[in-house]
């Protein structure tokens, strides 16, 4: 026991405490800091592009990589999508039935999927098949030093990797959000109409009536930063990666890990504001 009192292994657990919680905070900070230069820096160029005379940003990279993130990534999309209208159909009918409410089915899931399920889905999905994707492409290109050789022939790789990623990421997650919509509203309807009950009509006006623009373009909004972030940690992620191999594998989880919990705290935040906005 030491002259505070207190024993040796008690201040180590303390200090190891403190040191767990610092590199909490400094690996949030690093990553919040990272984020916004990966933002920063694209939105630079995008802008510079739009001017007369500007950069070039290479439209077939941006059409190449809305092919490899966007197009692949459709099928997987209609499939939870359609599963998750399913759903919320089924777990619906026997509580609304109960009331003889079961045609408010479709206000239900109109609401739920144009607001918050659809770009959630979309980005999640999103997450897994082209986040990772994006963040080991970029971290294999570093280990093999090809950033280091952009470098050297002065280009840019924020330029010339980051612009191309980030504009088809947020391109076809507003697309896929759309899709992702459609799909559920769709099957959502078909189970109701076939095997629960409601009426073709019935559904098709309870949806029209409930869901409105609004509602339609917050999800829309919520799809174009969700892909800002997405596209950005995958970046982030790639071009700091060290160590090999091992690297790159930290990395791609890292990038779906963030990703899904910041894309989470995000639509928190977004629904918090529309409630407080009046438009939810």
């Amino acid at each position: 026991m030491d002259a505070s009192g207190e024993t040796p292994a008690r201040t180590n657990a303390l200090i190891r405490a403190m040191a767990r919680w610092g590199g909490f905070w400094m690996g949030l900070f690093a990553l919040l800091g990272g984020l916004w230069y990966i933002v920063s820096s694209s939105s630079s160029w995008v802008f510079r592009s739009m001017m007369p005379g500007g950069a070039r940003l290479g439209r077939a990279a941006v059409v190449a990589q809305m092919v490899r993130v966007g197009v692949k990534s459709i099928a997987i999309v209609l499939v939870v999508s359609s599963c998750i209208g399913l759903i919320l159909a089924m777990s619906m009918y026997t509580p609304l039935a109960e009331l003889g409410q079961q045609n408010m089915i479709a206000n239900i899931v109109g609401i739920a999927v144009f607001r918050e399920l659809a770009p959630l889905i979309s980005a999640i999905v999103l997450t897994g098949f082209a986040g990772a994707s994006i963040a080991a492409e970029i971290g294999t290109m570093v280990v093999g030093e090809e950033i280091e050789a952009l470098e050297a022939h002065a280009l840019n790789p924020i330029r010339f990797l980051v612009v191309p990623r980030v504009l088809a990421t947020v391109v076809s997650l507003l697309l896929l959000t759309i899709l992702s919509d459609v799909a559920a509203v769709v099957m959502s309807g078909v189970i109701s109409v076939l095997f629960l009950g409601v009426g073709a009509q019935v559904y098709i006006e309870n949806t029209l009536a409930q869901v409105g623009l609004s509602d339609f373009f917050s999800g829309l909004v919520k799809a174009l930063v969700f892909g800002v972030i997405l596209a950005s940690i995958a970046c982030y992620n790639g071009l700091r990666v060290t160590g090999g191999a091992a690297g790159v594998g930290k990395a791609t989880t890292d990038t779906v890990v963030q990703t899904i919990v910041l894309v989470i705290i995000t639509d928190l935040i977004f629904t918090a504001v529309f409630l407080e906005l009046g438009w939810v």
